[in-house]
């Protein structure tokens, strides 16, 4: 497994983390997944042994019970693993459990570190954007908690470009930590984040994680233009997520890592995590597994090398519409481009017919 720097900061984690929403797999997370804690405890093994020390939770998978899931499967060896959570999805009625506000992150840190069973995280994550707090009130109170020792860095996830720089840039003042990576959805289908997300990122310092590169089951090689998802997959068990732009795109986009995938003798999801991996700007992703021998097969990915005419080929099919300002900069100033962006620009230069 190969071992990356997040962001500017110091620390190090694996190219690929294991994800927990298939944890447990209660309280409207059934669709999901039920890893249960032995399962959990072997996938945890199975893991360390390919080199993958990080793993990735949240109070809101399964409301908290995934946590205490991955809890127990990491009981005895804290100390050999890498531990992130989140918090700001609403989890009830009280109107301060949600957000990014300093109540709802102090209690929540708490919770998830009891359901954890340890003291502190490696990595904390506002899950979401919150535009009614305050950012100034967000970045103090995750700074304290760097600073009280409860978690090691802290994060952000799903927010917009102008949210992430403006974060950043009221971190950036004295006494204030700022966060070292953002986690967002990015797929070879999904690929809205090329547009600032993924640029973003680079050129603050702030590392991409990537959350469910397989589209939320979408990619999982049982879906296709003939194919409907099977009742026990996420897609076919009723999840209503993710948004798709165009299901003929969709279908284009599983040809293609189709025939790729007959290329390697591989399969689908593993071609799609090969793909995501690889691409100019994204650090970890966040790979998942609904049992043993799907977490065999997804980690083994790590193995596969795809040529540039096959990374092309996916790349293609679902390449971004050049929106303003980025197509108006691809014509006409690509040569002042940073460095983050011009492989995004060139492409949407080669959309516009145009040569490079």
């Amino acid at each position: 497994m190969e071992y990356i720097y997040l962001g500017s900061s110091g620390l190090r984690v694996p190219k690929y983390i294991l994800g927990t929403v298939p944890f447990s797999g209660t309280n409207g997370f059934e669709a999901a997944g039920n890893v249960k804690e032995e399962e959990a405890r072997r996938m945890v093994d199975l893991s360390l042994e390919a080199g993958i020390n990080m793993f990735d939770t949240a109070n809101l998978y399964s409301k908290g019970d995934a946590e205490r899931v991955l809890g127990s499967a990491i009981r005895g060896r804290r100390d050999e693993v890498l531990l992130t959570s989140k918090t700001g999805f609403p989890l009830g009625d009280n109107p301060n459990a949600q957000g990014a506000s300093r109540n709802n992150i102090l209690t929540s840190i708490d919770q998830s570190l009891e359901r954890l069973g340890t003291d502190y995280l490696d990595l904390y994550f506002v899950h979401l954007w919150d535009g009614q707090t305050p950012i100034e009130e967000t970045v103090e109170t995750m700074t304290s908690l760097v600073k009280s020792g409860k978690i090691r860095h802290w994060g952000v996830s799903n927010y917009s470009g102008w949210a992430l720089a403006r974060t950043y840039s009221i971190a950036q003042q004295p006494g204030y930590i700022p966060p070292i990576t953002q986690q967002i959805y990015y797929t070879p289908e999904a690929r809205e984040a090329e547009y600032e997300l993924l640029p973003a990122g680079k050129e603050l310092g702030i590392g991409s994680m990537i959350w469910s590169p397989l589209g939320e089951g979408l990619l999982n090689g049982k879906i296709g233009r003939n194919k409907q998802a099977p009742e026990n997959t996420r897609q076919g068990g009723g999840w209503p997520e993710p948004w798709v732009q165009d299901q003929e795109r969709l279908y284009n986009v599983i040809d293609a890592l189709e025939e790729v995938a007959a290329n390697h003798g591989a399969s689908v999801p593993q071609i799609a995590y090969s793909w995501v991996r690889d691409r100019p700007n994204v650090g970890p992703i966040v790979i998942a597994a609904r049992n043993e021998e799907q977490l065999k097969q997804n980690i083994a990915s790590f193995e596969i090398k795809l040529t540039q005419d096959e990374h092309d080929k996916i790349e293609s099919v679902a390449r971004p519409v050049p929106i303003y300002p980025l197509w108006h900069r691809a014509m006409s100033a690509l040569e002042m481009a940073s460095p983050s962006e011009i492989p995004y620009l060139r492409g949407y230069k080669q959309s516009m017919g145009l040569d490079d």
